[in-house]
């Protein structure tokens, strides 16, 4: 995979300096486990201090949590197991990737990606699969643990950079988090923070759950430009030069043509899965279907549907994985299945060590107080700078973008921070939707460049595949032009969505009139 290369440039230099520092980290794990005896050290400091803020997911004073008192060290020893073991990533991870490895190590991934690479042009690779990385946004979390290792493979299997497939479709899962032209589960829940904050000073604002459809939609084509733009001409070459591939993979899809029986067990796998798909749907769509919420919706957080992605994955990738295996030749006994699980799992060997501190440490830092203080901090500070209405809808942009860097989860961010960007925009004339709206620009940008998003480790892992070198400062540098030309691009956007008058989803409005 050697390319001729240009020189050096400056932001070459740049990103090596950023990758140089973030790579004299420690490894993940143990920098967790250094965060987290950081934020005990600063809670116990900050615990005395009275900072005047109100908490308003409580209505009560905000005040810092002194994480080494007698009892909450014994509740962090009684509770130690529960917060790893309830760690969100883990279960998703684990159980996806036990479905995917039977896929993969029985050969169904790899006669799929052969499929895909002999109709797929090659000028349209990088497009085509931050789209489909930014679809993946609609199952939750399954773009972390499916899409962004495939991206690896698929520019491996056609000759490119790996890490700059897993770049691209890691942009468009992350980075891109709010661009998506199907609804999910992430638009009821933000809008339904946006509408009670609104609701502080106006108890008769109603807002509809897809305020921001149409322009998450057309934000797709903003981070498939951009994203395009990038892989191809910044972060690829420069992967080339910095990263080169190692010489000797292990369980690295190899693009050999397919022979008739391969190609006979694929269509017959592909067929099982097909019909799986067709008996998930005849069961979900009567509106009495057991898969739906109790009032009849099926892409609520609350509906069945929506909290069995992940075990729907499993079987999804399980079955065809399986029928190709015993098609193919490739297993003979159950036994083969059980070890390709096994196998799976042991590539995950790191990512559970990194998990167990990474659990402990954001379980520290919620309780802590301290995002959630900096969040409100931040946001004050911004209020009371008093800006017009263009440029506080771009304050608060970057002010998300910083505090993800603190607070990894949307609706926890919102829930600190719409309590006052909501009613202090409204009374500057400028609606609950446009709010939102600009908020999920912030917070989707700056998702790719913190170690503190709990599967960034994982991410680290995938690329480690190809490239053992690679550490945070790594993956960090590779991300960073994404954040930040997403940031400015995304940014003006939406400023000139506003003053074009693009509807930002349904029922949606850019002014705010008081009754």
């Amino acid at each position: 995979m050697d390319k001729a290369t240009p020189k050096i440039t400056l932001l070459d230099r740049f990103l090596n300096l950023v990758e140089r520092a973030g790579n004299k980290l420690p490894d993940p794990a143990i920098l967790f486990l250094v965060l987290m005896l950081i934020v005990w050290v600063f809670s116990a400091l900050l615990a005395p201090i009275d900072f005047g803020e109100i908490d308003p997911r409580t209505g009560e004073k905000l005040r810092i949590q002194n994480l080494l008192s007698g009892a909450q060290l014994a509740s962090f020893l009684s509770n130690m197991i529960q917060v790893f073991i309830n760690f969100p990533p883990l279960g998703v991870v684990l159980l996806a990737m036990l479905g995917v490895g039977v896929a993969e190590h029985s050969g169904y991934i790899n006669a799929g990606l052969k499929y895909l690479l002999g109709f797929t042009p090659a000028s349209l690779l990088t497009p085509i699969l931050i789209l489909v990385a930014i679809v993946s946004h609609t199952a939750a979390d399954a773009g972390y643990v499916l899409v962004i290792p495939l991206g690896g493979v698929i520019f491996y299997a056609a000759g490119r950079h790996p890490m700059a497939g897993i770049a691209a479709t890691f942009a468009g899962v992350s980075g891109g988090f709010s661009a998506n032209f199907i609804p999910s589960a992430i638009d009821p829940l933000l809008q339904s923070f946006t509408q009670s904050a609104a609701q502080i000073i106006d108890p008769s604002v109603e807002l509809n759950p897809l305020n921001n459809i149409f322009f998450t939609g057309l934000s797709s084509l903003v981070v498939i430009g951009v994203g395009w733009y990038l892989t191809d001409r910044v972060i690829e070459p420069r992967l080339y030069r910095s990263a080169p591939v190692d010489e000797q993979l292990e369980d690295v899809p190899k693009m050999e043509e397919l022979q008739p029986k391969e190609k006979a067990a694929f269509k017959l796998a592909t067929s099982v899965m097909l019909v799986f798909l067709v008996a998930l749907v005849v069961w979900a769509w009567p509106e009495t279907s057991s898969m739906r919420d109790g009032a009849g919706q099926l892409t609520t957080s609350a509906a069945p549907l929506m909290r069995s992605i992940v075990p729907l994955i499993f079987l999804v990738f399980w079955l065809p994985g399986v029928v190709f295996g015993f098609a193919s030749g490739n297993y003979t006994e159950m036994k083969h299945v059980v070890g390709s699980m096994s196998k799976s799992m042991g590539s995950m060997s790191h990512y559970i060590v990194m998990a167990f501190f990474c659990a402990l440490f954001i379980d520290a830092f919620t309780k802590s107080n301290i995002g959630a203080l900096t969040a409100l901090k931040g946001a004050n500070f911004l209020q009371s700078l008093q800006l017009p209405g263009q440029l506080t809808i771009v304050g608060i942009i970057v002010l998300s973008a910083f505090v993800n860097l603190l607070v990894g989860s949307a609706s926890a961010k919102w829930a600190l921070i719409s309590p006052i960007f909501v009613p202090m925009l409204m009374q500057l004339g400028i609606s609950p939707d446009l709010t939102q709206a600009a908020y999920r620009v912030g917070d989707s940008v700056s998702n790719i460049i913190t170690p503190l998003l709990p599967y960034f480790p994982l991410v680290v892992i995938f690329c480690q595949r190809y490239v053992k070198s690679t550490g945070i400062g790594t993956l960090v540098s590779i991300m960073l032009p994404y954040t930040l030309v997403l940031l400015v691009v995304w940014t003006i956007f939406l400023l000139i969505y506003w003053t074009l008058g693009i509807p930002l989803g349904l029922q949606s409005t850019y002014e705010y009139i008081a009754p």
